[in-house]
């Protein structure tokens, strides 16, 4: 009895045809089938893939020229008036009215920065200004923080009616105040004083808002975790809301102090103690009654003027863009 070899009877299993090895046949047999040929360098194949790139960076590239031309356009408009008044102010009486305009000054001549700090007291108005901007800064703050936090946290009747009026008070200019808080200040006998200057202006709506919105995006879930916890609301605000609003109190400080600095009708209007004047409201001390100024004394002035606020905001103007745009995405 002979057993047989299961190998030699089975037989071989064909190879499974695939689309490829058809495609190959076929195109061994048919050298110049379209199947077989190769995709030309300007086919359909490299226009879907290599030629979409190509055309959306030409037409991004206007774009860019025409982003960068408009900034430069913008940062010469704004640049070339603070140019003028550094270089003014190194030049003698007969440079300024030169004709054609002369730009530089032949020499750096300190003599119109000389002639400002013997005119009026530097040193008074500068400590005057910045108390006043610290203080009015740090008090809007505090202010813009209570309120938000009241507006977003707390459940009040006519909380909505509340922040409409708050939105309303931002449409109203400040030249309709000034003859009612004027009158008022007048009444309290606050005028030259300091919180003549700076008790009518602390309200700050900008910062309210601004708060307000920030705070809608935070998460709800840290609060109820330190409300369970027993935190009040005043530990609340100062433990987890604050920490969480850095860049937002930044952007507000900075408009705050700004505005602050710059401030200068209402000032003018209140005091006219020298004492009691704040670096704009000093620089009318230079103005010459008949008419005649000294315009490179002036120029230097409003350099001394210009000066301290601007290297505050170029440290701090990342802060600004942040903060502005902390609370834009709620929810």
């Amino acid at each position: 009895m002979s057993v047989q070899n299961p190998v030699r009877e089975s037989p071989a299993p064909a190879a499974p045809q695939t689309p490829a090895s058809t495609s190959g046949a076929s195109g061994a047999q048919h050298p110049g089938s379209p199947v077989d040929a190769p995709p030309a360098p300007g086919g359909a194949g490299h226009r879907q893939s290599g030629g979409r790139p190509p055309e959306r960076r030409r037409r991004r590239r206007p774009l860019h020229l025409g982003s960068y031309a408009t900034l430069l356009v913008a940062t010469v408009v704004m640049a070339l008036p603070l140019v003028w008044m550094v270089l003014a102010s190194f030049k003698r009486p007969d440079e300024l009215y030169s004709i054609p305009l002369q730009w530089l000054p032949q020499n750096l001549d300190l003599a119109n920065y000389v002639q400002t700090t013997q005119s009026i007291p530097v040193g008074q108005l500068f400590l005057n200004s910045v108390g006043l901007t610290v203080v009015g800064s740090t008090l809007k703050l505090l202010l813009g923080l209570c309120c938000a936090y009241a507006l977003v946290f707390l459940d009040f009747p006519f909380k909505r009616a509340v922040f409409v009026l708050v939105l309303f008070t931002l449409l109203i200019p400040q030249q309709i105040t000034i003859i009612p808080n004027y009158t008022l200040v007048a009444q309290l006998g606050w005028l030259n004083t300091y919180q003549g200057i700076l008790v009518p202006g602390l309200a700050s709506a900008f910062g309210t808002f601004l708060f307000r919105q920030h705070f809608l995006s935070l998460p709800i879930s840290i609060l109820e975790a330190a409300e369970l916890d027993g935190a009040g609301h005043w530990r609340k605000l100062w433990r987890f809301v604050v920490p969480l609003s850095y860049p937002t109190i930044a952007a507000v400080a900075l408009v705050s102090v700004v505005a602050e600095w710059n401030d200068y009708l209402w000032p003018f209007l209140v005091t006219d103690d020298a004492e009691k004047m704040t670096l704009p409201v000093g620089l009318t001390l230079l103005q010459s009654v008949d008419g005649m100024n000294n315009w490179g004394v002036l120029m230097a002035a409003t350099v001394l003027v210009t000066l301290p606020i601007l290297i505050v905001f170029l440290f701090l103007q990342r802060r600004l863009v942040a903060g502005l745009t902390a609370g834009a995405v709620t929810g």
